[in-house]
Parts: structure tokens; C-alpha cells; sequence
């Protein structure tokens, strides 16, 4: 069998896969069919005939599904949740004036045999710039799904991206109005999934039947996901328009759902077991919608024990488009049940209870006996039920609602204590997904421990310098020296006696060094041990580099009568009016909002400003707020100066665990209180409570050591970057790198067809660059010797020149991909430079500008010194800049890139075959550098004096009068914001068409206007 198969093997053998195995219908290969559409009437038409409607509501359905699916005004977003609306709940329909309203289904939802799949390749798509997706998934004519293949050498990725760039106005976001699932696959990588708007990060994997290994991955979860019962299932149960965000479920949330179905069939209640961070309210959200729509007489009610919960989860349903009432007190709650509506509540379990109750169990018994009346098939979803059930309340709750099935959500360990409770009340487990298989399925993050003895280091002046050069041993000289200039101040500071001024100057240091914090993308949360230690440290922390950009958020609110009996005389202030003057000034210029006191309009601002920009809000300090369901992405650290212990400490810890991007690798857990013994019984409660109820990945491995995960990461890194530059020709130099990593510069799609190599090898870089800085102040403590260490610097510093000689040659000096201003600040900061960087003014400039400017002998100097030596790199570095600028520059001015690219191709030709010197190549090269680079010819007509008029002179065989004519009418008839609408771009249309009298000729020239931004 042939190794390393193109892509249309792949693709021949998935359209059998879904012809043989699935039952779909083939519509063969639509490359050239004209109007391919998201809505193929003639198929949609045949498959409601064949449903027995007529051809008046056929016609009026076809009409408003495609008014939807179409609609100019509106995004993708809002027309693909108008499309799912009538797909799913169907189409109003009136035959005639007066006569009755009537539902045409366009799909079948309860035999999904009924209806019509069928699969057609190589779908071309007439939108502003045509794309050609390999597979379309139609249902009844509908296009539903769309499937990007890629060759098995090639990355899922540029699958994905595809997919995306595919989806924006300026391609064919008109085709995606009507899909639900978005498909990415290679042999060698299996599939992912998503639907429209779906980020690359955010694309998912399915996981069924592990043990089955008989086929590519790739066919096995299309045979899953795209079974007919399936796909029906997941669009009609499992699809959510969350507030903006358009979402598919994960595989356990699926799954999930798909056990507590059985559980609700059977009236049975039980508890679903999903770890912190795995999306437990969507679960909710998806549970509730099945049950009130499949059990008509059915009440959801959801109870949780914070208020903080209660609104989050109020919020995630209103977002999802699903109201809920909020019971205001006991006696609220228990009149909307008594009533036939609301069929979703929420409530706050504290008011089922009754205070002050002398004899409980007289109570209970009362209770039983005279049970408040209900209404409905009660179904009680209790939020992090480990809490709120083991005491007397969900005694209470039980006797209120005594024929209520009773659903138990969390994801912290359950102690043995409550264990015996929660099984009790719930029953056994419904489903569950443990923390190192969220991990493994990259649903959180990993984490990180590491246990930090501020006494011991930092006792005396000698362990302050000692300090001072293990903090900043990875750091360069200028990087150490920037660090020294804060360093009088924090000489004081730690060695005075307090230790949390050590602690705040410890803390100060990470957001110096520490990747995420010092390049501000990522934020932390320091836990104190009281309130009076939180507005301590909150005090310490605006002395420094943090003023303003630190909270305090406690459950303290200032009232006058705190401080009544406070005074003592003594011109000292108590620890109770220390916490009232700190709250007092910090609120001080607080409006409180509307409903809200100050207090909480302050946590709201901090807690807003924390989420969404880290860089303005970058500690909160917090003592039991905010340690449980806050999400906050950017939240990297959790700094810990308090006892905790069991599932508090467990939630605490997964703060940091959110994914956020590519630069975030861990959730970091720093200890200031030695409590690593109480996080490993923590875990090992909880994976020994989970173990006996349910299979899956071992989940003993969560907390990593910092220096060992430190050094198994870099060793990995290290052996990465060294497997992708393995295959490159010997004797592996400069020139067999550029051609290995960026083609042949002879061959424009050389370049492009190189580029999976160029970013597997900088995304390697990144991930060398950040594991090193990880650890660079502890080498030796991970364990590598001296000649290790050194070993290690050479490595990275030979990568690094390889990396900058890759990316000049491949013109792609400006990146701007995610990770290169990480990058730039991680080599800054952590890489100790070989050479002294030289500061010029031309240090950022592409290739062809330095050219234009400075000369073609300045332009080769400012190449790595590894290059410019090498005649040959050279060359082939100043081709494939001058090649990459045509081809960007292309769509602005066809017809000049053209010759352009002809005189590229004749001067490497010649230079091939020695037909020129050197000197006069490098002459010749940097004159047509500089006609590239400048856009146009120095004989061009004065009155052609933009780039747009220059473009259309060009393009319209150097008519002056016609150029001008058309420059004028297009700023004369253009609409404002006109681009990427269709009907405003139509005026433009209309009016060249006036000129040029013939269609073809208007699409052509329209294309390069478009590119223009003079107009």
C-alpha cells in the first residue's frame, strides 16, 4: 500500500463510507454545477410532495425559509437561529386568506428513516471570492453539515481554518445560514467537530467505543456522529444558541444527558458527577429543555446555596433563550408551585428552611403529614449538591415536595460524610466525568503545584540576595537589570519581620517574570485567611506596582454600627475599624447602581474588569468568595495563604483551570501554607469515592509538581522541535533549511504548500520557549547538571537563529499568528542573547521596504549571519519575499503583479543558469524589489495618481480616459459601508455595467475595486 496517499483517497473512500454504511443517497460531484445553493428547492420540494403537502404550502415554506436563511440585515449567527427555528419547530404556513395556520415540517424529527440524506463533493460556492467545500451533508435537500478533509501529512488545523474563513462575509457566510455541524478530518488525526462560529480552540472531539481500533479515526466517528438517528438526535436535542455563542455538546455532556433521560423515564433520581470547569449548567440548560418538552406536565425547579449560583444559572438559561422565575422567598417559591405556572424555577435552598424551629423532627413530621400542594411532575435539579445536602435541609426539601424526583449536580469530591448523605437523598450516580479525563479531552487544564516557604528563604540580607539571583537566573542582563531598579524598595520589604509583605513582594516578582502575568495576558486570585487580612494585603498591594489594578472581595459590607464600640482610646486602630476604613475608602468614589449597594457594584466592576481585561485587573484578594463557580479564562495563578482543606480546597484550586488560549498551558497553584498533603487526600477523596461507581481514564494524576512537569515538558519540547527539522536534507545548513521549510521560490505554490512545516516549527518554538521560561530559574533544581543546562541554552539559541532564518526566507518577518508577540516577550525575557541585539531603525522592517530604502547591501546585511553568507540562501530569501509580496498584492492590481511575476521568473531563470553575475543578479533583483514593492511603473500618466486609479489603468489595457471615468463614478455611486453587502454592492454594479456593457467585465473589475481602500 502506498504510504503518505493524497487527499482525494481520503475523500473517495468517506463518500463510499456514507453511500454503503450510513444509507446516504450520492449527488455526485458539483465542481461545476451552476447555483449551488444551502436550500436545493428541487430536492426540498420533491421531499415535502412525497409528505403529501401542496404546492401552495410548499411554495410559501420555501419562501420563508429562504427570507430567513437570506436575510441581508442580519448575522450569521441571528439567521442560522432563525433557519434552526423553522427547522425545528416548522414552518406557519396559511394556504389562503382567512383559512387556518398550518405546520409543514421540514424534517421528520420522529423517524429520521423518513427523511432524505444525501452527500455531494466538491460543492463550488459563488460568493465573493468562490471556495469549494469537499463534502456538503444534505437533510431533505437542506444543507446541514459541512466536511473539510485534508491529506494525513497535512494538520486537522488548516481543515478548521478552512471551515472558518469559509464562514465570513467577504467568503460564503451566506451558505452557512442553514448548516449545524462543521466537520474537520484527516487519516492521521481523526475528526473534530463544530457548528458556525465555532473557534479553532473550541473544536471538539468525540470519544465512543475507545477499545474499537479497526479503522482510521476519521471513519469510525463519522459512523457515530453521522449515524441518521444520530445526527437527528444531536440537532434536535443537543443544539444551543447561548447568548451570541451558537454550541454542539462535548461527548460527556451528551452522554451525560443521554443517562439522566433513562433516569427521568424511570422517575428515578441520582447524581450526575461532572468534574469543575465541564460545563455543568449547559448540562442543566439541555436537561431541562428535554424534560419540559418530552413530559408535558413537567416542572423544572433548580435549587442552589449561593446567591452568586443562583443568578449565574439564571443568567445561562435566560441567555440560552429559556426564562426562568426566581422564587423571592420560601413562601414565593412554594405559591408558584401550588400553581400550574412557571414551569422553570430557581431558588435558593435557605428558603425551604424555618429558622428558629425548636424540635426539627417535630417540624419534619408536620411537614409529611401536610405536605404543600404542587402542581406538576416536579423534577428538582439541586446545584453542587454535596453542599446543600448533607444537613437538615434537603430534609425539609423531601418533605415539601415528597413526590419529587431529585437530580444532584457537582463536580467536587464528595466526603464520606456526605457521600452516605447525597446517596441517600439522590440515589447512585447518573454519570460521571472525572478531572484527568477533562484533561486528557483538553475540557480544563492541568495543574500545576508548588509549595513556597517565604520564612525560610527569606530570613536574612545573605537568603535575600540568594533569593534574588534564583528568581532571576533564567532572566538576560537587561531583564535582571529592569528587575534591580525595584530592588531597594523590596530589600526592605523582605527582610522586614511581617511576612505578608514577603508574601506581596513574592507575588510582585511572578507578575515580573512569570510568562501569562508579566506579559499581562493572565491574571490571579490570592486567598487570605480572613477579612482582616484580605483589606491587609489589599493595603500592602497599592504601595506597589498593583495600585489600581487590585480588589478585595469579601462578604464584609460596611455598616456605621461595626465600629460603635470600637474605640479604645488608644490612638490604635482595632482590627474591626481597620476592615470598616479600608472598605470605606476603597468605596468612596463608588455610584452604587441601581438595586445594588456599593459593595456590590464595586465586586461587580472588579469582577467584570478581571474577566475581560487582566491587564487592568490583575490580583483580586479574597478569603471564600469567588472560590467557587467564578470562571474568569484569564485566571492562570492561585496564590494560597489560608488553611483549606476537602472539596473547598479542591473548588479553590479550580479557579486556574479554564482554558484561555494557546500561551495558557496550566492553571498554577502557588503555596504559601504547606498544605500539599491536604490537597493529595482532597484528590484522593475524590477519585476513590468516584472509582467504584464508574469506569474511565485512571484518575489518580492530577496535581503536578511543578520541577517535574517543568522538566518532562522541556525534555518534550526539546525532542518536538527536534523531530520537525529531522527530515531536512544533510548536511543540514542554512540553504537545506529554507528548502525544507519554504520550497522552491521558483514555484509560487511552493511556499504555501510548505507552510504546515513553517507552523508546526514555530507553534514548537513557542511551547520550547514558554517550558524553558517555565523553569529557568530552577534548571538545576529539576535536576539537569551544568553541562545539561548549557546543553539546553545552545539548543534554544540554535533553534531561535533557525527560526528568524525561516522566517525571513519566507517573507514572514511581520507574523502576525497568536503566539508571536508571546514569543517576542518570552525570547526578550528568558533568552540570554549570544551576541549583542543591535538597535536600528530598520529592526522591524520587511525585506523589500529595507530594500527600497536602504540599498540592497544594507538589506543583506540586516539577514542572521548565518544566511548572508550563503550566497544561494540569499537569493533564495529576497525570491521569496519578492514572490510573497505579488501574491499578496495580487487581487489589488492583476495585470501588474502578472508581469511582475513573469520578470521574477525570467531573473531567477537566468540566475539558474549562470547567464548573469552575482552582482548584476543582485542588481537586477533589487530594481524589480523596488517595482514590487512601490505598486507601479515610473512611466505612468500623471492623472493616475492613486493606487486604485493606478489598478484600474492597468487592468483596463492602460486606458487613462476609461480609468478615470470609472474611479469617478464608483466615488460618486458608492454606498457608505458597502462591502460585504450584497444589495449595496449591486448599486456599484449597476453603474459599471453602465460603462462597460458586459457582465463578465463588471465582475471582473468590481473584484479589483474591492480591494482598493480609496474607495
Amino acid at each position: 500500500m502506498t504510504i503518505g496517499q493524497p487527499e482525494r483517497v481520503t475523500q473517495n473512500r468517506v463518500i463510499r463510507l456514507f453511500r454503503d454504511e450510513l444509507g446516504f443517497r450520492t449527488l455526485g460531484d458539483w465542481t461545476d454545477r451552476p447555483n449551488n445553493s444551502n436550500i436545493e428547492d428541487t430536492l426540498l420540494s420533491a421531499y415535502l410532495t412525497k409528505r403529501g403537502y401542496s404546492t401552495t404550502q410548499i411554495s410559501r415554506a420555501l419562501d420563508r425559509l429562504r427570507t430567513e436563511a437570506g436575510n441581508p440585515n442580519r448575522s450569521l449567527y441571528d439567521n442560522n437561529k432563525a433557519v434552526y427555528s423553522l427547522l425545528r419547530y416548522g414552518v406557519q404556513v396559511q394556504a389562503a386568506a382567512g383559512e387556518n395556520t398550518e405546520t409543514v415540517w421540514l424534517i421528520d424529527w420522529n423517524d429520521p428513516a423518513q427523511n432524505d440524506f444525501a452527500i455531494a463533493e466538491e460543492v463550488t460556492l459563488h460568493g465573493n471570492f468562490e471556495r469549494r467545500p469537499d463534502l456538503v451533508l444534505y437533510l431533505n435537500g437542506i444543507a446541514i453539515g459541512v466536511v473539510e478533509l485534508k491529506n494525513i501529512r497535512i494538520s486537522i488545523g488548516n481543515g478548521i481554518r478552512q471551515n472558518i474563513s469559509n464562514q465570513q462575509p467577504e467568503f460564503n457566510a451566506w451558505f452557512f445560514s442553514t448548516v449545524q455541524f462543521v466537520f474537520a478530518g484527516s487519516d492521521s488525526e481523526g475528526l473534530q467537530y463544530g457548528t458556525i462560529g465555532t473557534g479553532e480552540k473550541y473544536f471538539l472531539t468525540w470519544k465512543e467505543d475507545e477499545a474499537d481500533n479497526s479503522r482510521f479515526k476519521l471513519d469510525k466517528y463519522l459512523l457515530k456522529m453521522c449515524n441518521k438517528a444520530r445526527l437527528i438526535e444531536l440537532m434536535h436535542d443537543f443544539v444551543l444558541f447561548d447568548g451570541g455563542i451558537k454550541k454542539l455538546p462535548r461527548v460527556h455532556q451528551y452522554f451525560g444527558i443521554k443517562a439522566a433521560q433513562g433516569h427521568v423515564h424511570r422517575r428515578e433520581g441520582g447524581i450526575i458527577w461532572h468534574t469543575q470547569g465541564s460545563g455543568k449548567s449547559i448540562v442543566m440548560v439541555l436537561l431541562a429543555k428535554w424534560i419540559l418538552e418530552n413530559k408535558p406536565n413537567a416542572r423544572v425547579v433548580i435549587v442552589t446555596d449561593r446567591d452568586e449560583l443562583d443568578k449565574q444559572i439564571e443568567g445561562v438559561f435566560i441567555a440560552a433563550g429559556y426564562p426562568m422565575t426566581r422564587a423571592s422567598s420560601g413562601r414565593d417559591l412554594m405559591t408558584h408551585l401550588g400553581q400550574a405556572a412557571p414551569r422553570l424555577l430557581c431558588s435558593l435552598v435557605h428558603k425551604f428552611g424555618k429558622k428558629n424551629v425548636d424540635d426539627f423532627e417535630l417540624f419534619i413530621k408536620e411537614l409529611e403529614s401536610q405536605p404543600c400542594p404542587t402542581v406538576g411532575e416536579l423534577f428538582v435539579f439541586v446545584d453542587e449538591c454535596h453542599r446543600t445536602q448533607s444537613g437538615k435541609l434537603h430534609r425539609t426539601m423531601k418533605a415539601l415536595m415528597p413526590n419529587a424526583v431529585f437530580v444532584g449536580f457537582t463536580g467536587t469530591p464528595l466526603l464520606k460524610q456526605d457521600k452516605q448523605t447525597s446517596l441517600e437523598v439522590f440515589g447512585g450516580y447518573i454519570h460521571t466525568y472525572k478531572f484527568s479525563e477533562a484533561v486528557e479531552d483538553q475540557v480544563v487544564l492541568d495543574l500545576v503545584y508548588e509549595a513556597r516557604d517565604i520564612d525560610q528563604k527569606l530570613g536574612s540580607s545573605d537568603k535575600i540576595d540568594a533569593w534574588f539571583e534564583a528568581k532571576t537566573k533564567g532572566l538576560n542582563d537587561w531583564q535582571k537589570a529592569a528587575l534591580r531598579e525595584q530592588w531597594g524598595t523590596m530589600q526592605n520589604v523582605l527582610s522586614s519581620k511581617s511576612r505578608m509583605d514577603r508574601v506581596v513582594a513574592d507575588i510582585v516578582f511572578d507578575f515580573g517574570t512569570k510568562p501569562r502575568l508579566s506579559n499581562q495576558r493572565g491574571n490571579a486570585i490570592l486567598v487570605a485567611s480572613s477579612i482582616y487580612e484580605a483589606c491587609k494585603y489589599f493595603e500592602l498591594f497599592q504601595k506597589t506596582v498593583f495600585k489600581g489594578k487590585c480588589a478585595v472581595v469579601t462578604s464584609y459590607n460596611p455598616q456605621a454600627q461595626d465600629i460603635t464600640l470600637e474605640d479604645t482610646g488608644a490612638n490604635t486602630e482595632t482590627d474591626k475599624q481597620f476592615i470598616y476604613n479600608t472598605y470605606t475608602n476603597l468605596l468612596q468614589n463608588v455610584e452604587a447602581l441601581p438595586g445594588k449597594s456599593k459593595t456590590e457594584t464595586y465586586e461587580d466592576q472588579a469582577k467584570k474588569l478581571f474577566k475581560e481585561q487582566p491587564a487592568n485587573m490583575k490580583l483580586l484578594v479574597v478569603v471564600d468568595k469567588l472560590l467557587t463557580g467564578f470562571d474568569a479564562p484569564g485566571c492562570t495563578y492561585l496564590y494560597i495563604d489560608k488553611k483549606m482543606q476537602d472539596h473547598g480546597l479542591f473548588q479553590a484550586i479550580c479557579r486556574t483551570n479554564r482554558l484561555d488560549g494557546d500561551d495558557k498551558d496550566f492553571g498554577y497553584i502557588v503555596d504559601y501554607k504547606d498544605l500539599f498533603k491536604k490537597v493529595e487526600n482532597a484528590i484522593a477523596v475524590y477519585t476513590s469515592e468516584l472509582d467504584k461507581s464508574a469506569g474511565g481514564v485512571d484518575p489518580d494524576v492530577m496535581l503536578q509538581d511543578r520541577m517535574t512537569k517543568g522538566r518532562e515538558r522541556l525534555d518534550n519540547a526539546l525532542e518536538a522541535v527536534a523531530l520537525l527539522c529531522e527530515p531536512v536534507a544533510p548536511p543540514k545548513g542554512e540553504l537545506e533549511h529554507i528548502h525544507y521549510f519554504c520550497g522552491n521560490t521558483e514555484i509560487p505554490e511552493d511556499l504555501k504548500a510548505h507552510e504546515t512545516q513553517r507552523a508546526a516549527f514555530y507553534k514548537a518554538m513557542v511551547a520550547l520557549v514558554r517550558a524553558y521560561a517555565n523553569i529557568s530559574d530552577d534548571l538545576s533544581r529539576a535536576g539537569y547538571s551544568d553541562a545539561d543546562i548549557l546543553s539546553i541554552k545552545q539548543a534554544i539559541d540554535r533553534y531561535l537563529k533557525l527560526r528568524e532564518i525561516i522566517r525571513n526566507a519566507a517573507d514572514e518577518k511581520l507574523d502576525l499568528k497568536a503566539y508571536e508577540a508571546d514569543m517576542r516577550h518570552l525570547i526578550d525575557t528568558y533568552i540570554e542573547a549570544s551576541e549583542p541585539r543591535t538597535i536600528s531603525p530598520f529592526e522591524d522592517m520587511p525585506l523589500l521596504e529595507l530594500i527600497v530604502k536602504t540599498g540592497i547591501a544594507n538589506a543583506i546585511n540586516s539577514l542572521p549571519n548565518g544566511l548572508k553568507a550563503n550566497k544561494e540562501a540569499v537569493a533564495e530569501t529576497i525570491e521569496n519575499n519578492v514572490r510573497s509580496k505579488i501574491i499578496k498584492e495580487n487581487l489589488n492590481d492583476p495585470a501588474y503583479y502578472a508581469k511582475m511575476s513573469a520578470l521574477l521568473d525570467e531573473i531567477i531563470a537566468a540566475r539558474k543558469a549562470n547567464a548573469i553575475e552575482y552582482e548584476e543578479y543582485l542588481k537586477q533583483v533589487a530594481e524589480l524589489a523596488k517595482r514590487v514593492e512601490g505598486g507601479f511603473d515610473p512611466g505612468i500618466p500623471k492623472p493616475i495618481d492613486t493606487p486604485g486609479k493606478r489598478a484600474l489603468f492597468n487592468n483596463l489595457q492602460q486606458d487613462e480616459a476609461l480609468a478615470l471615468k470609472i474611479d469617478e463614478t464608483v466615488k460618486h455611486t458608492r454606498p457608505d459601508g458597502w462591502r460585504g453587502v450584497q444589495t449595496k454592492e449591486n448599486v456599484i454594479k449597476a453603474a459599471l455595467y453602465g460603462i462597460l456593457q458586459s457582465v463578465e467585465e463588471v465582475e471582473r473589475v468590481f473584484l479589483i475595486i474591492r480591494q482598493q481602500t480609496e474607495y
